[in-house]
């Protein structure tokens, strides 16, 4: 049955009564609470892990979803996790590269209308199911040293630029940020340079936040090469 893509905007502006307010809001902060609460006892004993952020949308004869396998495999020979965002495409090739050499595999899986569903390679106890995106982007932060980014929309620009700002403000610590492919971010780290930079928005050497390469191989050396100078601990 077709939905109406109008319905969440009439929903936000229909009235509500006081008691109304009330009872949603104090429902939602104990579903909030029971997320990060399953997110933390499922994650805190997982190990040093890299989160992998990638479109869902790409299938496995696509060349970024084998490049994203390969590099899942390659961090997992070398004795890292990998979490994923859980769904398909880019996802299920970061787990799938996990699983096959035997790398933890975390998914952290969100309830959306379509695209969103578990893919079957995460470990059957490292799987969470949230309903809010916040809540799983704080368990991307928190449990990852390193985050790889393979092409991808909205929802892939929306977790780098969260790593990023995190990393720049100092919530966080200076993990690495890799992005693969430079035909396909090349255009953005210019725009960033030439825009932000140029307008003065950004810092001098914000930039340096990010590493673009090209290849799975120089996507594992730049977190390998971070990982062999630091001991693993959560973030924060």
């Amino acid at each position: 049955m077709a939905t109406n893509s109008n319905e969440p905007i009439s929903k936000a502006f229909k009235r509500k009564s006081w008691n109304e307010q009330r009872t949603n809001d104090s429902w939602a902060i104990f579903k909030i609470m029971s997320e990060f609460v399953e997110g933390y006892e499922r994650l805190s004993r997982i190990g040093p892990c890299v989160s992998i952020f990638g479109s869902a949308r790409l299938k496995e004869d696509d060349a970024w979803y084998q490049d994203a396998q390969r590099i899942a495999e390659g961090l997992g020979k070398k004795g890292y996790g990998i979490i994923s965002g859980g769904g398909p495409g880019i996802m299920e090739a970061a787990n799938r590269g996990a699983m096959e050499v035997g790398a933890p595999s975390v998914g952290l899986n969100i309830e959306l209308p379509h695209e969103q569903k578990p893919n079957d390679f995460i470990d059957l106890d490292k799987s969470v199911d949230f309903d809010y995106f916040f809540v799983r982007k704080v368990m991307f932060v928190k449990y990852s040293q390193g985050f790889v980014v393979m092409p991808g929309g909205f929802g892939t620009l929306d977790e780098m630029f969260e790593a990023i700002t995190l990393i720049q403000t100092k919530k966080i610590g200076k993990f690495p940020v890799v992005l693969v492919g430079k035909d396909y971010w090349q255009g953005l780290m210019d725009w960033m340079e030439s825009t932000l930079g140029g307008n003065h928005l950004i810092s001098d050497g914000d930039m340096n936040l990010m590493k673009l390469v090209d290849s799975p191989e120089e996507a594992i050396q730049a977190i390998d090469d971070f990982y062999s100078r630091y001991l693993f601990k959560p973030n924060f």
